[in-house]
């Protein structure tokens, strides 16, 4: 008979008295019962009950394809590029949805060495408009917006709602 303990084998003739026979016995019987599936106590927790009788491989399937969702929508929103603007389009900057600055081209009949607070405040108007914008885009791209979370509502921060 085996020890699993310290993966030695045992006989009855290698031990001294018969008593610890019958103890490496007890322990051979307790080892082999690893083997079969545990019995939920009486009082104990169903897990399928638990997660609304749902399987655990559907929910991780279902986790699987919203990381897909997610990925997809995140290549979507960085190949996309919007154009924020100001003083009816004398200020443009473009930005792709992953808030890279692409481009910047300022009209140059509002350049005004005399007063730049002007100039300043344009760009400034137009990279909030940048800003609406790729935040509108990423909440039309976000794969669990509408959703309802439950307690993991504030992970939809994560992508932009």
């Amino acid at each position: 008979m085996s020890d699993p303990l310290n993966g030695t084998d045992h006989t009855d003739e290698d031990l001294e008295n018969p008593e610890q026979a019958e103890e490496y016995d007890d322990e051979d019987e307790e080892y082999e019962d690893y083997d079969e599936e545990p019995e939920a106590a009486d009082g104990g927790f169903d897990l399928g009950s638990l997660l609304g009788g749902m399987n655990l491989g559907s929910i991780l399937g279902a986790a699987q394809d919203m990381q897909a969702k997610v990925v997809e929508s995140q290549q979507r929103l960085a190949a996309a590029t919007v154009q924020g603007q100001s003083g009816g389009g004398a200020v443009q900057i473009d930005v792709n949805g992953g808030f890279q600055f692409q481009r910047v081209k300022i009209d140059p009949s509002v350049i005004d060495a005399n007063d730049p607070e002007m100039l300043e405040d344009l760009i400034l108007a137009a990279l909030h408009d940048c800003s609406a914008q790729v935040e509108a885009a990423q909440s039309r791209e976000n794969p669990v917006g509408g959703l309802d979370l439950g307690g993991l509502g504030g992970l939809g921060g994560l992508f932009g709602g």
